[in-house]
């Protein structure tokens, strides 16, 4: 920074400074603005929402949805020793039909399905006459299960539907019952359960958060007024930020609890930067006049920070992962509104609140001065050891990431909804149990698309059964529901057995049959439509973690969609098209790789253009990446051997980590230029760790002490962000005041004064 811009800076904060009450009436009306805009931010935690809706899939999904709306769904295993004993029979039946009487609610059981056959016979040899039933999850040899389809619009009529169901069900789980539990699955219990964790993790850690500040903020200062000026700076940026997201139109997801977070830890870091510059007044001049100094001072240092990393989590938008692309955007829109807020609204309560400067070093800051000024002789004598540990950590984390070919395999994704609910809870437990009784409990659709009138043709009908048998004999497939089930079904009640007859002469009867149901059932209008007969719907349900990905899963049904053209040629004038919850599942997995190396690509590239603005050594601009560097990929490296999977959450770590501490080696490097041009390199870092590394050793709790609050939230992922993030932090500090100094002896060449 010369001279003239300086002054031009200069003026510009004492124009601030002085016009401070213009300001506060300015956030004034904005505050109580933002609160309203925070608190209509809705919230979707939909996993079937979580890719970005320029994908083809998602596209042909919303298509096939408004053709064939899928309703919210959920099944009850009504458990009991014997589940087909009298006494339970009779419990699950009036349990079902209670649950009918609910608003927007529908029920259907074997028991139902006994009933409308007339009740003839045995109910046990119904149930456990046909694999029918079991594929669906409505028996299995130690449960009843009954059926739920709930017509809610929104989250509140999703819970508020939840809250009747507990509510009907809450006197057959207490008192003298035949039944041992009930046990509640499926996608609205998941998702309330997601919404429900992230606003209590919230409520939390923002509490203990504040308090953190407090401590730090009093440690360092010793002075409530500057703890105020913190507190109601760090409030206007949060509260703004948080209020974006309903102008922007982003909602709350399982990640965007980093939202808030990541605000309050950068802008806390640069107040912390600010803030202890101001405090350091040597006793010379006014101290207005070092109050604007400072300002002026910091201000590039700052600026580059916070628009780097601004732009860093901007690059989180080559995500096709819906929430990480909204995520990134808000947090980049929110840091930006935090510089503006950091830059006029905190200099204006530093002189409202008369915040006052350091008159003594206390014993920890006369110990931390000790430690700064022995850490270039410290770093110049063990250069090379230090930088030797840092290349090969590095480079086990590299591999631990990206795999290395015949060795060791790349890290695992991890996609399935349940990764996102702590193994402890029941509703965990609960759904892994049903999803090995059914032999799967992923679902994906099958689109199939044919001329006007053609889907009801015998010959079609005939092939489509057919398709639908081939895949259920794959051991990855659970079951395969379609416009055929539903003659399976009629044909099993009327007593003629769950087998359609494969002789096309029969198939004209069958097809007259459907068409009859298609006028007189609902349900058989959600497998054909009954308006053009020219499309259909086949749902299966299979093993999550059963394919490699999205390619092979539609590569394995295209096969067998092959294979029955050629077997059918009725069939050849029909088109399919994989949709549904499971192939957007999938997907994410292939999304999360160039997530993480795309943003992390740019975010990487975007920072270096910071260091090139503020930096004008070449060899500055490579060194200053290196301790954050380290942190992330030593964090990659403790992910594998700690067994922690790449998930929508951990993926963001390279990003948040690279994006968050850079602002240590902006600060460094900056003040190690200052003095570096007219002095020795050891002086420069003296310079450069007496005036900065205060900052970045507060700078660096906040950070890791903000993000290790995610470790109360019940979210897996969430926690091992949090748990994950916060080290790497550390690790970037300690490689900020090692690494980083031994790099900077290697590069110039000089050794300190009566060193060697």
């Amino acid at each position: 920074m010369n001279g003239n811009e300086s002054a031009r800076l200069q003026a510009l904060f004492r124009a601030i400074v002085k016009h401070r009450w213009w300001f506060m009436c300015l956030y004034a009306l904005l505050f109580p603005l933002g609160i309203w805009l925070a608190l209509h931010v809705g919230s979707d935690n939909a996993i079937s929402r979580l890719i970005v809706a320029t994908d083809s899939d998602y596209r042909d999904n919303e298509e096939f949805q408004r053709l064939f709306p899928e309703k919210e769904q959920a099944i009850l295993l009504a458990e009991a020793p014997d589940p087909f004993a009298p006494e339970v029979v009779a419990t699950v039946v009036r349990m079902e039909k209670e649950l009918s009487t609910l608003p927007r609610v529908s029920a259907v059981s074997a028991m139902d399905l006994f009933a409308r056959s007339r009740g003839a016979g045995d109910f046990r040899k119904f149930a456990t006459g046909t694999d029918l039933f079991r594929r669906q999850g409505l028996v299995g040899p130690d449960f009843l299960g009954i059926a739920l389809e709930m017509n809610v619009v929104d989250a509140v009529e999703r819970d508020e539907t939840l809250e009747a169901i507990d509510r009907t069900l809450s006197p057959f789980e207490s008192g003298a019952t035949p039944l041992s539990r009930i046990r509640r699955i499926g996608g609205p219990y998941v998702d309330a359960y997601l919404e429900a964790e992230t606003s209590r993790a919230s409520l939390e850690y923002f509490p203990l958060f504040g308090l953190f500040i407090i401590a730090i903020n009093l440690t360092l200062y010793r002075s409530f007024r500057t703890l105020a000026a913190f507190l109601v700076t760090l409030a206007v940026s949060v509260t703004l930020s948080v209020g974006f997201a309903r102008v922007a139109g982003f909602s709350f997801t399982i990640v965007s609890s980093l939202v808030p977070l990541t605000i309050l830890v950068t802008c806390t870091a640069a107040l912390v930067y600010i803030q202890s510059r101001f405090a350091e007044h040597s006793g010379n001049g006014s101290i207005d006049d070092h109050q604007v100094f400072t300002l002026a001072n910091k201000f590039l240092a700052t600026t580059a920070s916070i628009f780097a990393a601004a732009i860093g989590f901007a690059a989180l938008a080559v995500s096709r992962i819906r929430p990480i692309r909204e995520m990134g955007l808000w947090v980049a829109s929110g840091l930006l509104l935090t510089w503006f807020v950091v830059f006029t609204l905190f200099p204006a309560l530093q002189k409202i609140f008369a915040t006052p400067i350091r008159t003594g070093a206390s014993a920890p800051g006369r110990g931390l001065a000790s430690l700064f000024d022995a850490l270039p002789g410290f770093t110049f004598r063990w250069r090379w050891p230090l930088l030797g540990l840092t290349g090969l950590l590095m480079i086990a984390g590299a591999s631990s990431l990206f795999g290395i070919p015949g060795l060791v395999s790349p890290m695992r994704l991890e996609t399935d909804s349940l990764a996102y609910i702590d193994r402890s809870l029941p509703l965990y437990k609960d759904t892994q149990r049903f999803e090995q009784a059914v032999s799967g409990l992923s679902v994906l659709q099958i689109w199939v698309r044919g001329p006007e009138g053609g889907l009801l043709r015998p010959e079609v009908l005939l092939g489509l059964e057919r398709f639908a048998g081939d895949l259920q004999t794959d051991p990855r497939i659970g079951s395969v529901t379609g416009p055929t089930t539903l003659l399976r079904w009629m044909s099993y009640l009327t007593g003629q057995g769950d087998r359609l007859s494969d002789d096309p002469a029969v198939w004209p009867a069958l097809a007259d049959q459907l068409d009859q149901m298609l006028l007189e059932e609902p349900a058989a209008r959600g497998y054909i439509d009954a308006a053009t007969l020219s499309d259909a719907r086949l749902s299966v349900i299979y093993r999550g973690g059963a394919f490699l990905g999205v390619e092979e899963t539609r590569s394995f049904i295209q096969q067998r969609w092959s294979f029955a053209q050629s077997r059918d040629p009725s069939l050849a004038s029909c088109r399919m098209i994989v949709v549904g919850q499971g192939l957007v599942q999938g997907k994410i997995a292939e999304y999360l790789v160039p997530t993480l190396t795309q943003s992390f690509a740019l975010t990487a590239g975007v920072i270096f253009v910071a260091f090139l603005v503020v930096f004008r050594s070449g060899a500055a601009r490579l060194m200053a990446m290196i301790p954050s560097l380290f942190a992330i990929l030593a964090m990659f490296l403790v992910m594998r051997l700690a067994g922690i999977p790449l998930n929508v959450a951990t993926i963001l770590i390279a990003s948040t980590v690279l994006g968050a501490s850079e602002n240590d080696q902006i600060h460094f490097f900056y003040h190690f230029q200052e003095k570096r041009a007219d002095g020795t390199t050891e002086e420069a870092l003296r310079h450069a760790l007496r005036i900065a590394g205060r900052g970045i050793l507060f700078a660096t709790l906040i950070n890791a002490g903000g993000f290790l609050a995610l470790a109360l939230s019940g979210l897996p992922p969430m926690r091992q962000f949090g748990i994950i993030s916060s080290s790497a932090f550390v690790l970037s500090m300690v490689a900020s005041l090692t690494a980083l100094p031994a790099a900077v002896w290697v590069f110039s060449g000089q050794r300190p004064a009566g060193g060697s």
